[in-house]
Parts: C-alpha cells; structure tokens; sequence
C-alpha cells in the first residue's frame, strides 16, 4: 500500500491535462471578451453611419 501512495503521488500524467483544460478556457474566455467588444463598436457604428444618412437631402 505504501508504495502505491509514493507512486501515486509521483505520477504527474494528468497534470498536462489540467494545463490544456486551463489554458482552453482562457482562450474562450479572451474569445468572448474580443466578440463583446467587437459588437458594441460595431453596433455604435452602424447606428452613427445611420443617423448620418438619414440626415442628408436626397436631392
């Protein structure tokens, strides 16, 4: 049974899992920030370059 424990405790296998598990999720939280960020601007400028059009003479 000891030398199960020290084995086990010397087993590192699933730690890459957790780094890739850790790191994913970073990228899908940078991802999602990026998307927000990106459609609020977007939005704001179709709304100004509406406003704009709106307000020339068409003659």
């Amino acid at each position: 049974m000891l030398n199960f424990i020290k084995n086990f405790r010397n087993d590192e296998d699933g730690a890459v899992t957790v780094d890739w598990v850790v790191l994913t999720a970073a990228v899908v939280a940078l991802a999602g920030a990026a998307y927000t960020a990106i459609e609020d601007g977007s939005s704001n400028l179709t709304e100004s370059t509406g406003e704009f059009i709106e307000g020339k003479d068409p003659a």
